[in-house]
């Protein structure tokens, strides 16, 4: 009897849902607890006195916070010189002195950048990744990137679940488990090159704003006892958060790795008001774009350029 009436709930729910307007709303996550980063506090900030040729693999959110603000001025696929949420990180490395490279869509290094192509890609394609100037053009063999940044984009933010250990580096579920069997494969390839500096960032978090639905189904979730949009984008988040903690704790991804040529900066963790949520707190749009203001761009460039420059020091690159 129960079950009937289900199946009539649905139906109803069904036929009524054709003359309910779309409904649109924000996912609320309760914050969760913070790891601590890697204490780069001992080194010193000031620019090196070497300028390292740097090569930053990204797509859209990496090629805006490069940008400097102002017109959408496209050199690439998401390689700009301005944009309106441009955050200025190119212009400021290279006060720093840095030789700032990169590599984005429509290229053999920079085309695919989700947390599982990581792997194939530093496994096979190490020397392309050492050599690119942009795109696809590489230099020569003695002018080798010497620091490489690399970042997925906010869709790898949304995790299905903890997964099961120990997890397949490949994936293909973005699962917890399966991210971190896939960066704990990445550090043997890092460590073939322990005078290069790897600098990952962590995936940014995704915007709280979810786009109209109708009614409906919303209704019909709730009949067929299935999550909420709101209750399933916090998920994704939590675990988003529970990774990123992960990676870049001193007690997590590299805890027994014994060199100092990998660290992490905690875009994600930053772009969410360092824990205000784990969610975007700079969003575009009508607060429902994932790429970040020019606001959230400027202040990650802030905060990455001493960053660097103390992981630089770290490394004690050498020429």
């Amino acid at each position: 009897m129960k079950k009937k009436l289900a199946i009539a709930a649905v139906a109803v729910v069904a036929v009524l849902g054709t003359l309910l307007i779309p409904v649109g709303g924000k996912a609320h996550s309760i914050p969760d607890n913070k790891d601590k980063s890697m204490d780069l506090s001992s080194y010193p900030a000031d620019k090196p006195s070497t300028p390292w040729r740097l090569l930053f693999i990204h797509h859209s959110v990496g090629g805006q916070l490069l940008a400097d603000p102002g017109a959408d001025q496209e050199l690439a696929p998401s390689i700009h010189a301005t944009h309106p949420n441009g955050g200025g990180l190119r212009k400021a490395l290279e006060g720093q002195g840095y030789i700032v490279r990169e590599a984005s869509y429509e290229s053999q290094v920079g085309d695919k950048t989700d947390l599982f192509d990581w792997l194939p890609k530093f496994r096979h394609d190490m020397d392309k990744v050492l050599r690119v100037s942009f795109n696809d053009q590489t230099t020569a063999e003695n002018e080798k990137n010497r620091i490489v940044l690399f970042k997925s984009c906010y869709p790898n933010s949304r995790f299905e679940g903890l997964g099961q250990p120990p997890g397949n580096p490949d994936g293909p579920a973005l699962t917890v488990w399966n991210a971190k069997a896939s960066f704990n494969a990445l550090l043997d390839e890092f460590r073939k090159h322990p005078d290069t500096l790897f600098v990952y960032f962590t995936a940014p978090p995704n915007a709280p704003v979810y786009g109209a639905e109708p009614l409906f189904k919303v209704l019909l979730r709730k009949v067929m006892r299935k999550p909420t949009t709101d209750e399933a984008m916090a998920s994704q988040a939590s675990f988003a958060r529970s990774f990123n903690n992960w990676v870049k704790s001193p007690e997590g991804w590299l805890k027994d790795y014994p060199l100092h040529n990998v660290v992490v900066f905690d875009y994600f963790d930053l772009l969410t008001n360092e824990g205000a949520s784990n969610f975007l707190q700079y969003p575009t749009g009508n607060g429902d774009d994932s790429h970040p203001s020019r606001a959230g761009q400027q202040k990650a460039a802030a905060a990455f350029i001493p960053f660097l420059n103390r992981a630089v020091h770290r490394a004690a690159l050498t020429p």
